[in-house]
């Protein structure tokens, strides 16, 4: 999800994206999990989500904040059922109608 004040920039660059919601898929969980985010967090991308499916064939969403100062997302919560986040703004989605 990009910048509102960005969008019509070209080349997009790192700090021009707000979101990024990577969707975990087999033989991606390592890069996913690990390589990307932290990638994504030196290049100052302030929001993270990364969602899964478990074993049950619920989805789970991971949502985390990046800190400014470490330049490392900090955990934030796991949701199940229903996403329901304020920042970067407020949303809530039924993950069983998704």
């Amino acid at each position: 999800m990009y910048r509102s004040d960005t969008i019509d920039i070209t080349p997009t660059r790192p700090e021009h994206v707000l979101l990024v919601a990577e969707v975990v898929s087999p033989g991606s969980e390592t890069t996913d999990r690990i390589v990307k985010v932290d990638q994504y967090a030196k290049a100052g991308i302030g929001f993270y989500r990364r969602i899964e499916q478990a074993a049950t064939g619920v989805p789970l969403v991971y949502t985390y904040v990046l800190d400014p100062a470490t330049k490392a997302y900090r955990d934030g919560e796991v949701f199940t059922g229903v996403v329901k986040v304020a920042a970067p703004f407020a949303v809530e989605t039924d993950l069983g109608r998704v």
